[in-house]
């Protein structure tokens, strides 16, 4: 199950695991203009652990998610391969 929210300045996506135990925290989804964050409870260290993406390390990963195993480069418009 998930959840959608448009606030202010970002859109938030909360992924809640429902699968079988042991289940996961919850993980909450950050999108703002410049970059995403990614962040899910952990019970070990009593803290939220938070990982902040730029949008070109999103748009590699989304890139990723259909390719296979493999080494890759993305190619951002008017960047010279040379």
């Amino acid at each position: 199950m998930f959840t959608i929210e448009h606030e202010f300045d970002a859109t938030v996506v909360t992924l809640v695991d429902e699968g079988e135990t042991p289940l996961n925290e919850d993980v909450t989804i950050t999108a703002f203009a410049s970059c995403v964050t990614v962040e899910q409870w952990d019970p070990r260290t009593d803290k939220v652990q938070k990982i902040t993406l730029s949008m070109t390390q999103i748009t590699d990963l989304v890139a990723a998610l259909d390719l296979p195993e493999g080494i890759y480069r993305t190619v951002r418009p008017g960047e010279d391969l040379g």
